[in-house]
């Protein structure tokens, strides 16, 4: 069954280290989780490599999921993950100067060989890189298909693939909800599977990531226990109202579409503003 650990969050604590606004972050973080009231519990915890680099794979539901994932790293003697996000995040004027100062990893959509190379380099160096291997928010709470990527990292640098299981976070923040940022006590279940070896092809590995992370994500879903129906972040299969997988991903397809509609419009746009000038 597993080592299953009921938890409230501590109170801060001053963190030893050479990172204080890591440090700082996640004493913020405690702080506001103590707030919230948020209840945890936590699944395998011990299986969380000590020592050495490792991809943090961890599944994705809401804008919480990050520092969830992060939570077995830092039970693991304080260790701290290195995120890997998408660029817009470090171009902002108030987020970037903290992904920065936490060695975070951007992502750049349009040329993206230079983050894996960075992931790759820092896993060498015996670094903790995180990945959402669904790449993007899964609306309908059920796992997405998974991008080959973490897979990829974990071969090339030759280290284990750590998959963490996060559930329930998507009831405070998730993509299309209302934020509940108040004292709503909350349960929040996170799960740590065995560590996987990079053994194998990106596929096969990708699909053994898959499949570990369903059966973590389904367990934790039994030990939370009856789920209230309707509720939307609830997925279909339980009782609740999130879209089913197939319509999830056809609302992912809708915006991918408006984006790059956007796109080409604000090309034509500034092609038709040099024009003017020339």
């Amino acid at each position: 069954m597993g080592e299953t650990h009921e938890r409230r969050p501590l109170p801060a604590v001053t963190l030893a280290g050479v990172e204080p606004v890591y440090g700082t972050i996640l004493e913020v973080a405690r702080g506001m989780w103590a707030v919230q009231g948020i209840r945890f519990t936590e699944v395998d915890f011990q299986k969380f490599p000590r020592e050495g680099g490792a991809v943090v794979a961890i599944n994705h539901t809401g804008y919480l999921d990050f520092p969830f994932g992060g939570k077995p790293a830092y039970a693991a003697g304080r260790r701290k993950v290195r995120f890997m996000a998408k660029k817009e995040v470090f171009d902002n004027s108030k987020s970037g100067p903290v992904m920065r100062a936490l060695k975070h990893i951007p992502v750049d959509r349009e040329a993206g060989a230079e983050a894996y190379a960075a992931a790759v380099r820092a896993l060498q160096a015996g670094e903790l890189v995180g990945v959402y291997p669904e790449a993007t928010h899964s609306r309908s709470f059920e796992l997405k298909g998974f991008k080959s990527g973490a897979a990829r990292m974990a071969i090339e640098a030759g280290v284990p693939i750590v998959p963490v299981v996060v559930w329930g976070a998507q009831q405070i923040w998730t993509k299309g909800l209302p934020k509940k940022l108040g004292r709503n006590r909350f349960r929040i279940m996170i799960g740590v599977c065995d560590p996987i070896q990079p053994e194998g092809t990106a596929e096969e590995l990708t699909a053994r990531l898959k499949s570990e992370m369903q059966a973590m994500l389904l367990k934790l879903q039994d030990l939370y226990g009856p789920h209230p129906q309707g509720e939307p972040w609830v997925p279909r299969r339980l009782g609740g109202t999130a879209p089913t997988l197939e319509e999830a991903e056809a609302m992912d397809a809708a915006d991918i579409e408006e984006r790059r509609r956007r796109r080409d419009e604000g090309d034509r746009g500034e092609g038709q503003a040099a024009g003017a000038d020339a």
